[in-house]
């Protein structure tokens, strides 16, 4: 019985086979014995109800040739159906003996082809929508329309639209013979998205040392749906709180409280409370990981479970098994040589009787982002082969004892470092950042500072930036590939905008890749010769004939070659007038040239981060008729501005467009010589113009950013800014050159016609923050502080577009003198922003503010104003 039961089995799978496939063997002629095989000669083969394909592609997919020898019936028949029937092309095939003469038979393959997709059309959904979709689905005309064709497209939509929360999606796609092709079809398909389904309640049970609220916010994804219903069974509330006051159960009362606010007040703003399996799983681990943080390492999920509710929402049932709380005990280190076990626990962080939290033991043992460390102590002093692996040795009611098995292998040495990508810059250009050579010791932390040296150079996507370590544990050696991804380093600054009641327009480029040394080469024009990474700028301002100002500059970020010593030459001339011709004794005009010239240097101390910069600056006022910005003087004459530059920075941010860690501080001096000083003039009787005509003042800049990742990609930024403007002479005072003006988007070139420095401040108009700036603007601020706290998130970290979101409080004030100065005097100001990053164009930013504090004889200063920039700082 269980032979013939197997027999059946075997015999119905064959017949099952067949149907699905749709193959049919057709009846050969009726002398063939099929109880008795017998070996024929293939004399010919057709092919019969083809229309679009190759006969002779076809006989040969089959594998039978003419002149083979073949049993019929025999397994090469089946096999050529096989084969045929894997091309996916047909719906049936049917092989059948037309002729035998003898030994000689002769076969035709009969075919029926499967239509081909002419072309398809998607319905309900919107036109967004349906190009998206199609994107997703890739159906090209000529596909052969195939039941798995069809199967894909249908699981490729619904998964694009469950991934979104649409969890009831219909799919229906129907075939349409297309007239006008012939064996091609039309799909229609046809999409009903229905409502997304939301998540009403989430049931938290076996929990007891986290309340259910704080498990939610757990839950980065999947959240319930925001409900508010502020009276909702307030009397019963009412009888609680009374009921509890009375009998002074303030911790019943509270608990109650919360219940209430939390069941009946659900806010949901910026996350919608969608259903995705995805997520919900990613969720679930969350949980985990926030109890296992907390010390209960035994925590897991014993059950969990999604129902539907009436109004098709769903509830999610989680069953927690919470377990016993654990706490560090012993930790022994063993198989260290290079460090004493104290240094080791030092760099560990965990003492004894710490709560027990694997994910801060192996943070502090292989790697945290500070490469603060074990892993980074042993790896920065050339042992990539070092390992340390912790293992719980003795479990002891609510204690853990800990021993840390150490391998440190040898050192070793760089032996290969190659670049990987880049498509136009040098290789030089590159390797000269890298702070990994070969010979040396392998450093972890030389490879991080090296990939942040690369993102520096802003000619790389920063997000693509990959050191491959290709360690080679025979020889001690380890080869290190960079690989990058070229983003477009050059910016066009093309611009309108308005000021001093006219609209300004500008024009500029910076070719930020540029290369001096093929500008001559032949096919280098590409569409400019670049690669070796200097810098080209050349930029244009003019409202009209009253104002014009160009200006170029020139950066070579490794003088020489050998160093990183970057010098920089730049040149600029502004014109402003009242638009008369020059032969016209009524024109009034105010000429400014200026040329600069500045070396930067990398220092090595106290670390390799500084960075110091000199510069000299050569610059020539020259007016004529003209008081309009001036009280001093005749409005005639020249002035003089040479001045000495140095600036003391630390730059160690991470990234230059979305930093996430690091920080920029600088302090600087800019200075002119003290001509007073060594003149026996009496400038106390002097008048304006013998007075300024050689700009004498000595200037104090400090300014502080620092980048803290708070989660994932969110950062706070906090800023300060504060600067000086002194004197020498006090016969002379303080000069009315190059001072401070405060408040609004900061966006300078059309305005500071006396070396004023604009420093913007959001919510408050231009300069409405310049001491007693509407009374007589010839005054500044010789004296000015400045606050930022600013939480950034990013919308897309794309090269090709970074997009982040900001919110900012700003606090700042500026002031004539020390007389009055008080840093915590400031007015405050508060908004929300988005800054575009743009290749070709630079940073696009738009912000609105609010100032606090009204600013006296000015009521609008303050009352919300938008500040937009392009490739300019506006904070």
């Amino acid at each position: 019985m269980n032979y013939k039961y197997f027999l059946f089995l075997i015999v119905f799978s064959i017949i099952s086979f067949s149907i699905r496939a749709q193959i049919s063997v057709g009846d050969v002629l009726s002398e063939i014995d099929y109880s008795a095989p017998k070996e024929y000669e293939i004399g010919g083969i057709t092919i019969s109800g083809i229309k679009y394909l190759d006969n002779n592609v076809l006989i040969m997919l089959s594998g039978l040739s003419i002149g083979d020898k073949i049993h019929v019936p025999g397994e090469r028949i089946s096999k050529a159906i096989h084969n045929l029937w894997d091309q996916g092309l047909f719906e049936n095939i049917k092989v059948t003996a037309s002729k035998i003469q003898g030994d000689i038979i002769f076969l035709n393959i009969d075919l029926q082809e499967r239509p081909r997709l002419s072309k398809f059309s998607v319905f309900g959904l919107k036109k967004a929508e349906i190009d998206n979709l199609r994107e997703e689905i890739k159906l090209t005309s000529g596909d052969v329309v195939t039941d798995n064709l069809l199967i894909r497209t249908t699981n490729i939509i619904k998964k694009h639209y469950t991934d979104k929360g649409y969890l009831d999606i219909q799919v229906n796609i129907t075939q349409k013979q297309d007239t006008a092709k012939a064996n091609n079809v039309i799909l229609n398909i046809n999409v009903e998205k229905n409502d997304k389904v939301k998540i009403y309640h989430i049931n938290i049970y076996g929990n007891k040392h986290l309340t259910a609220e704080k498990i939610k916010t757990t839950f980065k994804e999947t959240k319930e749906k925001g409900t508010i219903k502020l009276f909702y069974d307030i009397d019963s509330l009412i009888i609680i709180i009374v009921k509890n006051t009375l009998h002074l159960k303030y911790n019943n009362l509270i608990e109650e409280a919360r219940d209430y606010i939390s069941e009946n007040l659900k806010l949901r703003i910026f996350k919608s409370s969608k259903f995705i399996e995805e997520d919900y799983n990613e969720d679930k681990i969350n949980l985990i990981k926030k109890y296992n943080e907390l010390g209960f390492r035994d925590a897991k999920i014993i059950s969990d479970s999604i129902y539907r509710n009436e109004d098709s929402t769903i509830n999610i049932n989680i069953n927690i098994e919470e377990g016993r709380k654990y706490y560090f005990r012993n930790i022994t280190w063993v198989g260290n040589t290079k460090y004493t076990s104290d240094e080791l626990n030092a760099i560990l962080k965990i003492k004894k009787g710490n709560i027990y939290n694997w994910e801060v033991l192996n943070s502090n043992l292989n790697f945290n982002i500070n490469e603060d460390d074990v892993s980074s102590l042993y790896m920065n002093d050339g042992y990539l082969f070092f390992s340390a692996n912790p293992v719980e040795v003795l479990v002891e009611n609510d204690s853990i004892d800990l021993e840390i098995r150490i391998h440190e292998g040898k050192q070793a040495i760089v032996n290969k470092v190659t670049i990987k990508g880049n498509t136009k810059t040098n290789d030089h250009v590159i390797i000269r950042e890298l702070r990994t050579k070969p010979g040396q010791l392998f450093s972890r932390s030389d490879i991080i500072r090296s990939t942040r040296e690369l993102a520096q150079l802003r000619y790389f996507d920063p997000e693509s930036i990959n050191p491959l370590v290709n360690p080679n544990p025979v020889d001690g050696t380890v080869d290190i590939e960079y690989e990058v991804e070229e983003t477009s380093a050059d910016q066009i600054e093309l611009s309108g905008g308005w000021g001093y009641g006219r609209i300004i327009g500008t024009l500029g480029v910076s070719f930020n890749n540029f290369s001096t040394k093929n500008f001559f080469k032949k096919g280098a024009w590409r569409p400019i010769p670049s690669g070796d990474g200097q810098k080209l700028s050349i930029r244009v301002q003019s409202y009209g004939k009253g104002y014009i100002s160009y200006s170029a500059s020139f950066t070579e970020p490794w003088l020489g070659g050998k160093k990183p010593n970057a010098f920089s030459v730049s040149y600029y001339h502004s014109l402003y007038s009242n638009g008369l011709n020059r032969s016209d004794p009524n024109r009034q005009s105010f000429v400014i040239n200026g040329l600069s010239f500045g070396l930067g240097k990398r220092l090595t101390w106290p670390d390799d981060f500084f960075q110091i910069y000199q510069g000299i600056n050569l610059q020539r006022y020259d007016l004529k008729n003209y008081q309009k910005i001036f009280s001093f003087g005749s409005g005639t004459g020249y002035y003089n501005n040479f001045s000495y530059n140095i600036v003391f920075s630390r730059p160690s941010l991470d990234a230059v467009i979305y930093p996430r860690y690091g920080s920029n501080i600088s302090l600087s001096l800019e200075a002119t010589p003290p001509y007073s000083l060594f003149s026996e003039k009496d400038y106390s009787t002097l008048d304006d113009y013998e007075k300024y005509k050689w700009i004498e003042y000595h200037k104090w800049k400090f300014n502080t950013s620092i980048f803290t990742k708070i989660q994932g990609n969110l950062v706070l930024m906090t800023r300060a800014k504060f600067g000086f403007l002194g004197y020498y002479n006090p016969d002379i005072g303080v000069t009315p050159f190059e001072r401070y003006y405060l408040g609004g988007d900061g966006l300078s070139g059309y305005n500071n016609m006396d070396g004023r420095e604009i420093i913007g401040m959001r919510g408050y108009g231009n300069e409405t923050l310049t001491p007693v700036y509407y009374k007589d603007r010839n005054y500044g601020g010789t004296i000015f502080c400045k606050y930022t706290l600013e939480l950034r998130y990013p919308l897309s970290l794309n090269p090709n577009a970074t997009i982040y979101g900001l919110g900012f409080f700003e606090a700042g004030n500026d002031w004539i003198g020390f007389d009055n100065f008080n840093p915590f005097d400031v007015y405050r100001s508060a908004g929300c922003g988005i800054r575009i990053f743009l290749p070709m164009f630079g940073i696009l930013g738009l912000d609105w503010g609010y100032g606090f504090d009204r600013v006296p004889g000015i009521p609008s200063a303050n009352l919300g104003h938008f500040h937009f920039s392009i490739n300019q700082s506006i904070d």
